[in-house]
């Protein structure tokens, strides 16, 4: 459902009885946050955005500014834990290895305190945020580009119903591009509470 007060969108998930929300990043909020979580063992490798605070900043900064992307902060419960960039494919470098349509949307994502990980967490955030971004008619698919080591957050994306591709290369990765379709993933989820509706209506079309 569509959240009110600071969430741009909040669902109840029924298999870790969390609240999963939503809220778009800000420098004023976010900014040390961040820099703390891109310094992470666990971030490090694969986002390598390991500035200086006063780079990170900048950097930060850059990206908000950018308007094919809208960066979200992911909260359990309320509590900060997540960081996520919904871009539109068509205006991103990935556009350059597949063939675009219009509606596509793509997922970054990354979890900061340890304390979430391994808990069985990743699945249902993903499926959230994938189920927000199919809020929008035009998105008929949902693309991501992993780094090709990172087995474990492919092998979330798959669970979710992220299908395989191709291996590109980037600039600064070699990725597995993967798509999600909108009827492959609400089939799959259709029986999940705050999913139901987004399927029904699907099926009235």
């Amino acid at each position: 459902m569509q959240a009110k007060g600071k969430f741009t969108y909040e669902v109840n998930d029924p298999d870790i009885d969390r609240t999963i929300s939503f809220r778009c990043a800000t420098i004023k909020e976010d900014v040390h946050r961040l820099h703390h979580w891109h310094h992470q063992n666990h971030v490090i490798p694969f986002w390598k955005q390991n500035f200086s605070f006063p780079q990170y900043r900048e950097y930060f900064q850059k990206l908000l500014a950018d308007r094919h992307q809208t960066l979200y902060i992911g909260h359990l419960n309320g509590k900060p834990m997540s960081y996520w960039e919904s871009y539109w494919a068509k205006d991103d470098i990935i556009a350059g290895h597949y063939e675009v349509e219009a509606g596509d949307q793509g997922i970054h994502l990354l979890f900061g305190p340890e304390e979430f990980l391994g808990k069985g967490y990743a699945l249902p955030l993903l499926r959230a945020m994938t189920a927000f971004q199919f809020q929008h008619q035009d998105t008929k698919k949902v693309i991501t580009e992993p780094d090709i080591r990172n087995e474990k957050v492919i092998h979330i994306f798959k669970k979710c119903g992220f299908e395989p591709q191709k291996e590109i290369d980037l600039p600064d990765k070699r990725a597995l591009l993967m798509f999600c379709y909108r009827e492959t993933f609400l089939g799959r989820w259709k029986d999940v509470d705050y999913i139901q509706d987004l399927y029904r209506s699907e099926q009235h079309v």
